[in-house]
């Protein structure tokens, strides 16, 4: 099983009583913790306004981050979960992924989503179409992104997107390009896209949810002849631990928690709780078919769980 953790950006309200003038050096400190406590990759998220709730709190765009994390890292991979494929063309996406692939001697995984924060959308002036649609230009982005990846050049003429002769200099290092992470869980649309294309799937759920998922990308898998075993699944994972059961529920009582429902729910469905507890439910996740688990520390910026996780919880699953 591998491991990621994701770097506290601001999206998720996770950067609020640190001035902006210190929030690039607590993201690059959260990053090479990660790295020495031998996690395989860290993650960003791809936003532009914060959530749950909407304020004027720093919020750092996702592929400045990658850039800036590929010079301050040296071994983890880094990627984005996930690039909403509206906010750039896919063209100048393929462009930029493969600088950030070379300026990191080869770390990039390329997430990729069609995207759904619709105020972000407006505030920033994108159209936001049907979901259909938006599924719909995911598709050809992949197609686009994976031949500039490594084709000559590249013309394409879509529903969406039309290019004439794009070249894309410098390739990416790895061969034969990038992971393609495709998240989502549509069953009609995305999950087929994913079959199509992906080297790793990420849907959210229940056990009962994402076993369903599973099978609904098998068939998928088989209607367009890959081989399901090719597709590594993954899911993300939010985490708050305590030596014990007791020192987690003060951290979580004393944790002054941004919105997404009661604390008590939040944990729930979270990794909360002591390294025995976390560890039975990383053991579940591991039972449902996941082979990377991508972890949202809730105390990356004020306490110790992505150190205790690693060191504690890691170890028993590699």
């Amino acid at each position: 099983m591998r491991f990621g953790a994701f770097v506290p950006q601001g999206w998720r309200l996770d950067l609020g009583d640190i001035p902006p003038e210190h929030q690039w050096d607590t993201m690059v400190a959260t990053a090479r913790v990660a790295e020495q406590t031998g996690f395989d990759s860290v993650w960003v998220y791809d936003h532009f306004h914060t959530f749950p709730d909407l304020s004027q709190q720093a919020t750092w765009e996702a592929w400045t981050l990658m850039a800036g994390l590929a010079e301050a890292t040296e071994r983890v991979r880094l990627g984005q979960m996930c690039t909403c494929n509206s906010y750039r063309s896919p063209a100048y996406l393929a462009k930029v992924t493969a600088c950030v692939d070379v300026m990191s001697g080869g770390r990039l995984e390329l997430g990729i989503g069609a995207g759904w924060y619709e105020h972000e959308y407006r505030g920033y002036g994108y159209e936001f179409p049907k979901a259909s649609v938006r599924i719909g230009q995911l598709g050809e982005a992949v197609e686009i992104i994976k031949s500039m990846w490594t084709e000559a050049t590249t013309s394409y003429d879509g529903k969406h997107y039309r290019l004439d002769g794009a070249i894309n200099q410098p390739k990416p290092l790895q061969d034969p390009h990038p992971p393609l992470w495709i998240a989502g869980g549509g069953e009609q649309l995305t999950l087929r896209i994913v079959a199509e294309h992906a080297d790793y799937a990420n849907f959210f759920g229940d056990e009962e949810v994402f076993r369903h998922k599973t099978a609904v990308l098998e068939r998928h898998c088989c209607d367009v002849g890959r081989n399901f075993d090719e597709i590594t699944l993954s899911a993300n994972v939010d985490c708050l631990m305590g030596e014990t059961e007791a020192e987690a529920a003060e951290k979580l009582a004393s944790w002054n928690k941004p919105g997404e429902g009661a604390k008590e729910d939040w944990a729930a469905r979270s990794l909360f709780g002591s390294p025995d507890r976390v560890s039975e439910k990383v053991a579940s996740l591991r039972a449902r078919g996941v082979d990377y688990l991508i972890v949202y520390f809730a105390d990356a910026t004020w306490g110790d769980s992505m150190r205790r996780f690693a060191e504690e919880v890691m170890p028993a699953f590699r």
